[in-house]
């Protein structure tokens, strides 16, 4: 394969994160990583802490809370080869194995998504989350603009299934297994559905008192005009 990753400042993941992810959202970013064809950007990961310092404690205790990451972005043109997102996948591992972190990442079960890339390189399977619903508020806008007129309604979180891996030495990982909280379980299989890219799907809808649910419209995610992806990379 003649596709080179490097490391690339995460101003330069974001359009490709923002435009053709399915989340649609920027999130933190520690490190990131571009997978190249010539001087041509066609993939992005990223790499930054989880929201939630509870996810961090979860897996390996507070002591090691600190090491936690989350591989929370990845993206690779349509049309690509074979395996190209586990070469790229697998490379930015070795790259990051002087680290001496642990990366946790989730396949989303709402999308259709079973992990093959994290099996592919060898990343442990410890199980799925459970489903969760939040409070309800209009698409695009901030938690505090909830409106209590709605308080029947809550947007459900799907399941994901979750992976983890010890990026880093042979004794340092040997001692970190033995920290970890989840039991480990074999790979979830299953038929994995692509999305649309430029496609951000509708939200999940539940209504507390029936337990009726509906999926909003999916909407179209517009690229902006080329000038906002110079501006982007400074």
């Amino acid at each position: 394969m003649e596709y080179k990753v490097s490391r690339i400042n995460p101003k330069m993941a974001y359009y490709d994160i923002k435009y053709y992810h399915y989340a649609h959202r920027i999130p933190s970013i520690t490190f990131a990583f571009g997978l190249f064809d010539g001087q041509r950007l066609v993939g992005v990961l990223t790499i930054g802490k989880p929201a939630s310092n509870s996810l961090c404690e979860g897996l390996l205790g507070k002591e090691y809370s600190p090491i936690v990451y989350e591989l929370n972005r990845l993206y690779v043109e349509g049309g690509m080869p074979r395996n190209t997102a586990s070469y790229f996948v697998g490379e930015v591992l070795r790259m990051l194995k002087a680290e001496n972190i642990v990366i946790v990442s989730y396949a989303d079960s709402g999308m259709n998504h079973h992990g093959y890339v994290y099996q592919a390189t060898n990343f442990i399977y410890t199980g799925q989350t459970k489903e969760r619903t939040d409070k309800y508020v209009e698409e695009g806008k901030h938690s505090r603009h909830y409106n209590d007129t709605e308080k029947d309604k809550r947007v459900v979180r799907s399941s994901k299934y979750r992976y983890v891996y010890f990026c880093c030495d042979k004794r340092t990982r040997k001692r970190l297994m033995k920290c970890l909280k989840y039991p480990i379980m074999p790979y979830p299989k299953g038929d994995n559905k692509n999305y649309v890219i430029g496609e951000q799907k509708g939200r999940e809808i539940i209504n507390k008192e029936t337990n009726e649910r509906f999926v909003e419209a999916t909407k179209t995610i517009k690229p902006k005009e080329a000038q906002w992806i110079e501006q982007s990379l400074f």
